[in-house]
């Protein structure tokens, strides 16, 4: 698996993944676990979808 996300995108995804974490448990919504999503691709450095479009 090669790394396809810069360091700018890292960061980006993990302040937005905590937010929506965060936002989740504040109004006890189940919505706010979609925050995993960007911290993982965030923590391996790989995203599915910008090697589908070619990014």
């Amino acid at each position: 698996m090669r790394q396809n996300i810069g360091e700018m995108d890292r960061k980006v995804r993990l302040i937005i993944g905590v937010l929506l974490l965060v936002w989740g448990l504040i109004s006890q919504n189940w919505f706010g676990l979609i925050g995993i999503v960007p911290i993982v691709t965030a923590v391996f450095r790989y995203c599915p979808l910008y090697s589908l479009f070619k990014k």
